[in-house]
């Protein structure tokens, strides 16, 4: 597949900090691409490098094979960027907003209906945006950057602050935009969503990428053991530990959980002894991943 986004060697310094340190990304066409890391890793710089708004100090960001710096007017209309924080003009209603966007872009007023609707805004095309709930104004947001029909689309944390209802709405606005062709690059501290959504994720920490790889083949290769639970009484702690396939078995506050990294011929074992009933199997998730590479301790 052709690679729509390539960074060779990105470097940004601000003073003694190395905010991005010799990054080197590639995105395939029609990608949904994420970029995963702890508070300061370097994130949000690197998307803007990539987007043009910032001069790098060496190496280089290209798009469709082009330089996007010194800054590439032509680009422009071929990319949409959806940022942390989003500022709109007062006193507009949604449809306004959209209108402004899409004067300014010369692009048919016909793609703001398209657009409202993309984004589940029907009911408020006439409400203005101060009145707009903070899930509302993402997807005006995004409907924003989306107005001019643009091929990659940059999102950064679009569903932060967003309450559990709001962000899964907000995703299928989000797979949405894929499921069109488009390429989508997003920042996240949501694991969850990132495995969900994203094709190929990229952790990065104090500036250098650490792992770039499918949610999957990234969870796989952390090769953590499944826990299996069970409720206590369903099979005794010392018979649980001689259960084939199962490395240690401990019971704690009426669950017994056995840890396996063969699941399969201990659920054999269990359904033999008809103690399935209430079991739950729970494995590594890009989480665990996360944590592994980047550490534990506290990021202010």
């Amino acid at each position: 597949m052709t690679n729509v986004i390539e960074t060779r060697g990105l470097v940004k310094r601000y003073g003694d900090l190395t905010a991005v340190d010799h990054v080197d990304i590639a995105v395939p066409q029609g990608t949904f691409f994420g970029l995963l890391g702890p508070n300061g890793a370097g994130k949000t710089t690197t998307l803007e490098l990539i987007e043009g708004i910032r001069e790098p100090d060496e190496g280089e960001a290209l798009i469709f094979g082009e330089k996007v710096w010194p800054r590439n007017r032509a680009l422009l209309p071929r990319i949409g960027v959806q940022l942390q924080a989003s500022a709109f003009f007062e006193r507009l209603t949604v449809a306004e907003q959209l209108r402004c966007f899409a004067e300014l872009y010369a692009v048919p007023l016909t793609r703001i209906d398209r657009m409202i609707e993309l984004v589940g805004l029907e009911d408020k095309r006439t409400v203005r945006t101060e009145d707009l709930s903070g899930g509302q104004k993402q997807r005006l947001s995004i409907a924003c950057s989306l107005i001019h029909d643009p091929e990659i689309v940059f999102l950064d944390e679009p569903t932060a602050a967003l309450d559990p209802q709001a962000r899964r709405n907000l995703w299928d606005v989000l797979r949405a935009i894929n499921a069109e062709g488009r390429t989508v690059v997003l920042t996240t501290h949501y694991m969850d969503e990132a495995e969900i959504l994203c094709d190929q994720i990229a952790i990065i920490d104090r500036g250098k990428i650490l792992t770039t790889d499918t949610p999957r083949n990234l969870i796989t290769g952390l090769g953590a053991a499944y826990r299996i639970l069970l409720s206590e009484g369903a099979v005794s702690e010392e018979e649980a530990n001689r259960l084939p396939g199962v490395e240690s078995a401990s019971l704690d506050n009426g669950t017994l959980a056995l840890t396996t990294h063969e699941p399969s011929p201990v659920l054999t074992a269990l359904a033999e002894r008809d103690a399935l009933h209430g079991l739950q199997v729970t494995s590594a998730t890009l989480e665990d991943v996360f944590l592994t590479l980047t550490g534990r301790e506290y990021r202010a």
